[in-house]
């Protein structure tokens, strides 16, 4: 098992990368990139569940049940991330749309 300061560094190596990661994708692709995390984290709740239903003290089942509630949090939360991305590219593409039927209706006027 890790120990005290190979944890940590662990831990701040992780989140640095990931930050850096994360920071270059382009904003395109940020919908797809939260549809995969959104299935990790369904495994993740999935794990929790494992872990609970096997728990056999009162300190595991506490620990298995914080883990279930935190997992599910984090699915829903992406979803909700995920559905209000796509509202803004929707929202986008009927403003082009508006500015479309103007410019014709302009042209059509003259």
């Amino acid at each position: 098992m890790i120990e005290g300061l190979s944890a940590i560094y662990i831990l701040m190596l992780a989140a640095f990368v990931g930050y850096e990661v994360i920071s270059r994708v382009p904003v395109i692709l940020h919908t797809p990139l939260m549809s995969g995390s959104n299935f990790i984290h369904g495994i993740v709740l999935v794990g929790a569940m494992i872990a609970l239903g096997q728990a056999e003290t009162g300190m595991q089942q506490f620990i298995g049940f914080i883990a279930v509630l935190l997992g599910a949090g984090n699915a829903v939360g992406g979803y909700v991330v995920t559905e209000r991305m796509l509202e803004m590219f929707k929202a986008s593409d009927r403003s082009k749309g508006a500015d479309a039927a103007n410019a014709i209706n302009d042209k059509e006027a003259r």
